[in-house]
């Protein structure tokens, strides 16, 4: 562990079981097991991406302040999926909880098939920007140099994502 915080920013998503109930299990294991939750997003409800023959997602971001290191944070990450019963049977394939880890701080990491940081697609992605617009406008991409609020306003998908609460 590194002895200061870093704040991340994931995103949850879940199509399958009661979604909003998911999100919030999500939210406290991550509290619990990985450092202080100081902000997280509306939830916002959105059709499949990538394969779209499944129910529509639930997405909210949140932001942590963590002592964990990005790979740490990572694996915590996993764990809770996993204690909240996801299985992994196919990408972009239905799931009851999705935690990604979107932005660590300002760092840009590259483990091969591991972890990408920032998220290689977060500013392509609609699901993925507005929740954490609505969070982290004045954050700045680390590569891209532009702030969330500005990627968010330019995003070229035109998937609906409907803020539900």
């Amino acid at each position: 562990m590194s002895l200061d915080n870093t704040t991340a920013y994931l995103l949850l998503g879940g199509n399958l079981g009661n979604r909003v109930q998911n999100l919030k299990d999500a939210i406290a294991f991550l509290a619990q097991d990985a450092g202080e939750i100081i902000a997280q997003s509306a939830v916002y409800e959105t059709a499949a991406w990538g394969k779209t023959d499944q129910p529509a997602f639930l997405n909210q971001a949140v932001a942590i302040e963590t002592q964990l290191t990005a790979l740490e944070l990572l694996e915590k990450a996993l764990n809770i999926e996993e204690k909240l019963g996801r299985i992994r049977l196919e990408k972009w394939g239905e799931r009851l909880i999705d935690i990604d880890l979107i932005l660590f701080g300002e760092e840009i990491i590259n483990i091969e098939s591991k972890l990408n940081i920032p998220h290689p697609y977060m500013q392509d992605r609609k699901f993925v920007m507005k929740p954490l617009a609505e969070i982290a406008p004045n954050v700045i991409h680390p590569i891209l140099k532009k702030t969330i609020f500005e990627l968010n306003c330019n995003i070229l998908d035109d998937l609906n994502v409907i803020k539900i609460h």
